[in-house]
């Protein structure tokens, strides 16, 4: 049954959209996460010292760009320069991309599909890695975290209804494929639909409780039922 979801969601998708962290690369593989976040942290406290208690238990970077752009604006810019420059020196030793992930954007573009890459990491970060690793050719568009506006992230469906815009098709025509609970909750608010790629065990109860089209647990599967 799970492999008859997977084969129709993707059948009624004219354009199949993929998260970057996860379905693509593991983005702070070589460069963790809360190293990153830590970072941003000592500089955003430097400056507003009055943040370090908002930022005290947060290990995630995006959780940190959006805490300082909700009570500091201007510093805000800076750390959206900062993590920028972060995730593209984290990108560059993140290793080889997910596995399968290649394929199944071949077997997107080899089934007439269009394809896109909608991220809430930077659009640079994401394009210095498809060119990295010579995938640029197997992505029509990349919608990274909007500039100055990182309450547009997802869940927020910006980069989904953008991503559709640029494609040329409805949202209702797209499949996104994602890793996080913020991943189905923004296809579902563009009215697209939603692959859950469950790569830890947890994910996958998450994921059938949001109420995601499919679930996948290896991004291979994705592929094959192109295919």
């Amino acid at each position: 049954m799970a492999d008859e979801d997977l084969r129709e969601v993707l059948t009624q998708a004219a354009a199949v959209l993929f998260d970057f962290d996860g379905p693509l690369c593991d983005v702070f593989a070589g460069l963790p996460a809360p190293q990153v976040a830590h970072d941003l942290m000592r500089q955003v406290v430097a400056r507003d010292p009055s943040l370090g208690a908002k930022l005290a238990d947060t290990e995630d970077p995006m959780e940190v760009l959006r805490v300082t752009y909700e009570f500091n604006p201007e510093l805000g810019l800076q750390v959206e320069r900062a993590l920028t420059a972060a995730e593209i020196e984290a990108v560059a030793v993140a290793g080889e991309p997910t596995t399968g992930a290649v394929e199944a954007l071949e077997a997107a573009q080899a089934t007439g599909r269009k394809v896109a890459v909608v991220s809430n990491n930077s659009a640079d970060c994401v394009r210095v890695f498809l060119n990295r690793h010579s995938m640029n050719d197997r992505v029509d568009e990349v919608v990274g975290r909007a500039a100055n506006r990182p309450d547009l992230m997802k869940p927020h469906p910006h980069s989904l209804l953008r991503a559709a815009e640029l494609l040329k098709v409805g949202p209702s025509e797209c499949v996104l494929i994602g890793d996080s609970l913020t991943d189905i909750q923004a296809a579902h608010v563009a009215r697209s639909t939603a692959i859950g790629y469950a790569n830890k065990a947890h994910k996958r109860e998450a994921f059938a409780k949001a109420g995601a089209e499919a679930v996948i647990e290896h991004m291979e599967a994705i592929a094959d039922a192109m295919r």
